[in-house]
């Protein structure tokens, strides 16, 4: 037999790294931070193994352990010492990621980035304010006009604490736009948002919700949240950030939604973002406990699937384990 083509003519070791198409570098990465007003020491995340919840007070060390490893870049969650109905405790001067920012950007030289959501700082765990008689009717969700007022005040708060990028998560509609209204009025007109702009009503979600205590107590998230479903949809949802001023587009989350990914690289001329979420974190990790697969392997390998498709960065659990070995 005459083989004139053969592609494994370039996968011997000393040709494989010239001719690989896609990279992955520790500057890829960015790492998600838990920062809690309630805890005065750190406690291990038992849902999602090798992360913390972590004071105020310890949030620089773990930014600079996280630093240390070639990651140069963090997203700070929040955990409020109260919550009420409206998520206040989201914008005071004194909230738990204003405190932490103010930290981290003092002391580290971290590019930072702030979750401006509200679900966190809410009683019912819902990224805004409820519809009348939302607790006692399933069928409603949250006020979307009511709830883009109380998020400009999250962007301008984290913003005048010191943020380098705000992260929008709630997918309120309107909520880029009025976003970047606010930050332009207040002064921050440089300062790039990178919005959730196709976040799916996903179960890929739940280990995250147990360290950031946002499981909704009522209604329910995908009324405003991304049917799983629509990959139309998807995009119609990437366009409207786009429109209003989103400067990178996440899509959340990643593995079970590369088509999306990959349709919103050819789409649209922005950066864009994958969110390697906790429930895609926890399912490699127990998997690898039973022997069943290698975890760092899997792990390199689900983050390259990402970059192939056409994420330019990547929100991931796995940015310490993987940075320092890339």
């Amino acid at each position: 037999m005459d083989f004139q083509d053969r592609p494994r003519r370039l996968r011997t070791d000393g040709v494989r790294p010239l001719v690989s198409e896609t990279e992955l570098s520790p500057t890829d990465l960015v790492a998600p931070v838990f920062v809690d007003a309630t805890a005065d020491e750190r406690i291990e995340i038992e849902s999602m193994p090798g992360h913390e919840r972590v004071p105020p007070e310890a949030c620089v060390d773990r930014v600079r352990e996280i630093t240390d490893t070639g990651v140069e870049a963090v997203i700070v969650f929040g955990i409020p010492n109260s919550k009420d109905k409206t998520g206040t405790r989201a914008w005071v001067e004194d909230g738990v990621v204003q405190r932490a920012v103010r930290r981290i950007t003092a002391e580290t030289d971290a590019y930072v980035i702030t979750d401006a959501c509200l679900c966190e700082y809410t009683d019912h765990g819902h990224c805004g304010i409820l519809e009348e008689g939302a607790e006692s009717d399933p069928r409603l969700t949250v006020d979307n006009d009511a709830t883009l007022e109380r998020l400009e005040r999250v962007a301008v708060s984290h913003a005048e604490a010191g943020a380098d990028m705000i992260a929008p998560s709630g997918m309120m509609d309107g909520m880029v736009g009025a976003i970047r209204g606010a930050l332009d009025e207040a002064g921050y007109e440089n300062l790039p948002t990178m919005p959730h702009a196709a976040r799916c009503g996903s179960a890929f979600y739940g280990p995250c919700r147990t360290p950031a205590a946002g499981a909704p107590a009522c209604g329910a998230g995908r009324h405003y949240q991304m049917d799983p479903a629509n990959a139309r949809g998807a995009r119609r949802e990437v366009a409207l950030d786009a429109e209003e001023g989103a400067d990178v587009l996440m899509i959340n989350p990643a593995l079970p939604y590369l088509d999306v990914v990959a349709d919103v690289r050819r789409s649209f001329e922005r950066p864009v973002a994958a969110y390697n979420v906790s429930g895609e974190y926890a399912m490699l990790h127990a998997a690898a406990d039973r022997g069943w697969l290698d975890l760092e392997e899997t792990a390199r390998e689900s983050l390259l699937s990402m970059k192939r498709a056409g994420a330019d960065l990547i929100l991931t659990y796995f940015a310490e384990e993987l940075a320092e070995s890339l």
